[in-house]
Order: C-alpha cells, then structure tokens, then sequence
C-alpha cells in the first residue's frame, strides 16, 4: 500500500464518501472475481462482493479495519465468506441433461462449451478438497497473480508456511485431478 493508499484509507476512516468509493471502485472487481472463480456463480459472486465491502464498513465504523495492506484485509474477509459458504452447503450437483436440453445441437461450439464447463466444475470440486488456507493460496498466487509475500500478509502467516500451504495444496490437488474418470 503506498503512501496515496494509506491517505484514501485514512479518509475512509471518518466515512468520506469519495474515499469509500475510490476503495470499492479499485477493489470490487477483483474480489468478483475472485469469489466468482471459487463459486462458478455470478449471484454468489456479487454477494461477496457485498459483504466484503459491508463488513469493511463496519469494521471501520467500529474504529477497527486494516491499518494498511488493505488489498490482503479485502480478501481476507471475501476468503471467509467464501469458506462459509463451502460449509453451510454441500456442492450441489449440477444436471448436464437440463443444460443440454436447453442448448441447441446446431451450434458448432456447444460440445467445447460442455467440455469446458465440466472442466471448470472439476476444477472447482478439486479446489472443494483443499483446507480453506490452501484454497486462498492457490487463488491468489496462480489466479490473482500475488506473491509469497502478498499472500502471507492476506493469511497473517510467514511466508514459509505460504510455500508450505502452496506445495501441499499443489499435491492435493494434483491427486484429485488424477484420479481416473469414473464412468
């Protein structure tokens, strides 16, 4: 966070509506995408967004939020509500059958499309596997493009046990896209 950050932050800190905005404007879209890359859903997505920016705002309300590195405290709080909402409900199935239906035959991509939906949804259930800290690893290191040490700074860890959390969550997940297809 460099010094213009810091200021912007430390007008937020007394509620002032250009600062709330740049904050959200700078923010939002790569918390959507974060939390749209670990959902596969758009509505999911933008509650996340939601939330992660309601609960700043009451976090600041309350004298607290992040002293600086406002980014990893950002995705800190989008990483939870994501992680809370793996544990209220189980991975629903989705129907390949309804989908197909819907799609017409006539088109030359829709067998790619297929192809790479259930791609995306194995991805997706692979990630499932991972502890909650290895699945923010992952994002924000092969997705979002942070460093070791961005990352440590989001988890609060040393950068060590982020290259610890990366390497086995790369073995799990390695294991779990391996396996053969069951069919």
């Amino acid at each position: 966070m460099n010094r213009s950050d810091n200021a912007v932050l430390q007008r937020a800190r007394k509620m002032d509506a250009d600062a709330l905005a740049w904050i959200y404007d700078e923010f939002s879209p790569a918390i959507f995408a974060y939390a749209y890359r670990l959902t596969g859903d758009s509505y999911l997505a933008e509650e996340c967004v939601s939330e992660t920016f309601s609960r700043l705002l009451q976090s600041l309300r309350a004298g607290g939020g992040p002293q600086d590195h406002l980014k990893a405290y950002l995705y800190r709080i989008a990483h939870n509500w994501v992680t809370d909402q793996y544990r209220r409900a189980a991975p629903a199935a989705e129907s390949w059958e309804d989908e197909n239906e819907s799609v017409s035959k006539d088109v030359p991509t829709t067998q790619a499309r297929i192809e790479e939906r259930e791609q995306k949804m194995e991805i997706r259930n692979a990630l499932r596997v991972l502890t909650a800290d290895q699945r923010l690893v992952i994002t924000l290191r092969f997705l979002e493009d942070q460093t070791i040490e961005q990352i440590a700074l989001a988890l609060q860890k040393p950068a060590g046990a982020v290259k610890a959390l990366q390497h086995r969550a790369l073995q799990t997940l390695k294991k779990a896209l391996s396996k053969p297809d069951k069919g």
